[in-house]
């Protein structure tokens, strides 16, 4: 399985990506100097550790993303359970739900998670 962890910034220049994408390497560059206060090489050296990671592409100097924002969730939330729970969605909602109760709505909604794609 991939890597499908984002530190806090990583997280800021992704989101960046996937609202504007496509978009050029150089409006990549002028965004990241308006919203984050990086430089032109700090930004390239994000978006390079990214691409290697499967997450974006930059093709012709136009950056694009390999995952949507939910495609990436997904994953990332698969990581987390395969790491931390041996895979087992049961034990990661037995430890969630030792913790916080879950509310009759949050119940309700998981039921129907569960009969929508638990076949």
């Amino acid at each position: 399985m991939g890597e499908y962890k984002l530190g806090a910034i990583e997280r800021k220049f992704a989101e960046l990506i996937w609202r504007h994408e496509p978009l050029s390497s150089g409006q990549l560059v002028k965004l990241c100097q308006q919203e984050l206060n990086w430089k032109k090489s700090t930004t390239y050296t994000v978006l390079r550790r990214l691409c290697q990671r499967g997450i974006f592409q930059n093709r012709d100097s136009v950056v694009t993303s390999l995952l949507t924002e939910q495609e990436f969730d997904a994953r990332q939330s698969q990581q987390f359970v395969e790491e931390a729970f041996d895979g087992s969605l049961p034990k990661f909602l037995a430890a969630f739900t030792r913790q916080k109760k879950l509310t009759e709505r949050e119940i309700e909604e998981l039921e129907q998670l569960i009969r929508k794609n638990g076949r």
